[in-house]
C-alpha cells in the first residue's frame, strides 16, 4: 500500500467510532425514528443527512399478538387496557352501565379490519373530526365511544383507566408511522346507498338475529343489547342506518358474515334503529360547520334535519354524557 493509501485507510478507521455513534435506531416495523439523522462519509468529513423512514406497507403490517405484551409495568397497563375493552360493562359499570362493551363493535379486541378496528389509531390522532368540527385527541375519541356508543359517562382524561386503554391502543398500533392509514382506518367500511325497509328488517331480525340478541333486542351473555335503555345512544355512529348496515353485512350473523344481502343488512338496520334508545345530550351541536351525513337521526343546529328519528330515552347522568367540544383553530391569514 502506498503512503497516501495508508493515510486514507487510517483516516477511515479513525472515523469508525464516530459513524457507529451516528447509527440510526430503527423503530418497530423498520422505520427510523424521525429525531435521528444518518451519518454520511465525504472523504475525511462526516456530514449528517435527514433520514427517510422505510416504506410502510399496510398489506404487510400486522398488529402485535397478545403474547408480545412485555412483562413489565407497561405490559401490566396494556393488559389492563385489553381487559377494559373486552369486559367494559363488568370492569367499569359506573362509566358503562349498559349492555355493550367496546369489543362488541371493535370486534376481535379491535383487530378486525371489517369492524372499526382500533389498530393503527394511535398513529392517527390527534385528527380532525367533521362531527366535532375540530381537532380531537385520542382520549376524547375514546370518550365519544363511552358517552355515545356505550350510552355511558366519560372517563376522566387523567384516570388510570384512560391511560390503560390508551396504552393498549398504542400497543396494537406498534410500527405504524404517524399519520399513516391502515386497513379499516376510516371506521366501518362504506356501503352502497340503499334505503332500508323496517318491516322487512323486522322479519329478518326475528328469523336470523333474535336467537342471540333476544326478541326484544335485549341481548344475552356477552351479546349486546340493540335497543332499549342499555343499548347505544341516538348519537352513536351505529344509530345511522348506513353505518349499522355496514357492521351488520360485514360481521353478522356472528360466524356467518356477508351471508345477508346488502339490502337485508339495510332492512335490519332500519328496523333496529327505529326502536327506542338512549338520548345523546348535546347532539344538536354536532357538525357545527354543516355537512352532516344524510342518515343522521337527529336535528343539528347547523343545517340537518333528522332522518327517521327513533324514540329517545332520558339519560340518568346527562352532564356526564357530554364530552366538551374541543377548541377550534383559527383560520390562517391569507
Amino acid at each position: 500500500m502506498t503512503p497516501a493509501g495508508l493515510r486514507g485507510a487510517i483516516s477511515v478507521l479513525a472515523l469508525a467510532p464516530t459513524l457507529a455513534a451516528c447509527s440510526v435506531e430503527r423503530a418497530p416495523g423498520g422505520s427510523a425514528y424521525d429525531s435521528t439523522d444518518a451519518a454520511e462519509l465525504e472523504g475525511p468529513v462526516v456530514r449528517r443527512v435527514p433520514v427517510r423512514p422505510a416504506a410502510f406497507s399496510a398489506d404487510m403490517w400486522r398488529p402485535p399478538a397478545d403474547s408480545e405484551i412485555p412483562n413489565d409495568s407497561l405490559g401490566a397497563s396494556i393488559r389492563r387496557g385489553l381487559a377494559l375493552v373486552l369486559h367494559t360493562t363488568d370492569s367499569l359499570p359506573r362509566y358503562a352501565p349498559g349492555k355493550i362493551s367496546c369489543t362488541n363493535c371493535h370486534v376481535g379486541a379491535g383487530r378486525n379490519d371489517d369492524a372499526a378496528p382500533l389498530t393503527g389509531s394511535h398513529a392517527r390522532f390527534p385528527k380532525y373530526m367533521d362531527r366535532a368540527g375540530a381537532v380531537v385527541a385520542l382520549a376524547d375519541r375514546v370518550n365519544y365511544c363511552f358517552t355515545r356508543s356505550l350510552a355511558g359517562t366519560k372517563l376522566p382524561a387523567d384516570s388510570r383507566e384512560m391511560a390503560d386503554i390508551l396504552a393498549y391502543i398504542a400497543f396494537i398500533s406498534r410500527g405504524v408511522p404517524v399519520g399513516v392509514k391502515t386497513h379499516g382506518a376510516d371506521g366501518l367500511l362504506s356501503m352502497p346507498r340503499l334505503v332500508g325497509d323496517a318491516a322487512r328488517g323486522g322479519e329478518v331480525f326475528r328469523t336470523t338475529c333474535a336467537a342471540c340478541h333476544g326478541p326484544e333486542g335485549q341481548g344475552g351473555p356477552g351479546i349486546p343489547a340493540l335497543w332499549g335503555p342499555r343499548s347505544y345512544s341516538v348519537g352513536a355512529s351505529m344509530a345511522r342506518e348506513e353505518r349499522a348496515a355496514s357492521f351488520i353485512w360485514h360481521n353478522m350473523p356472528y360466524g356467518r358474515p356477508k351471508s345477508l344481502t346488502p339490502q337485508q343488512a339495510f332492512d335490519v338496520a332500519a328496523f333496529v334503529n327505529a326502536q327506542p334508545r338512549p338520548d345523546s345530550p348535546g347532539k344538536e351541536l354536532d357538525w357545527p360547520l354543516g355537512g352532516a351525513p344524510p342518515d343522521v337521526p337527529y336535528d343539528t343546529r347547523s343545517d340537518h334535519r333528522a332522518y327517521r328519528p327513533p324514540p329517545v330515552l332520558p339519560r340518568a347522568n346527562p352532564a356526564g354524557a357530554i364530552v366538551p367540544q374541543p377548541p377550534r383553530a383559527a383560520a390562517a391569514s391569507p
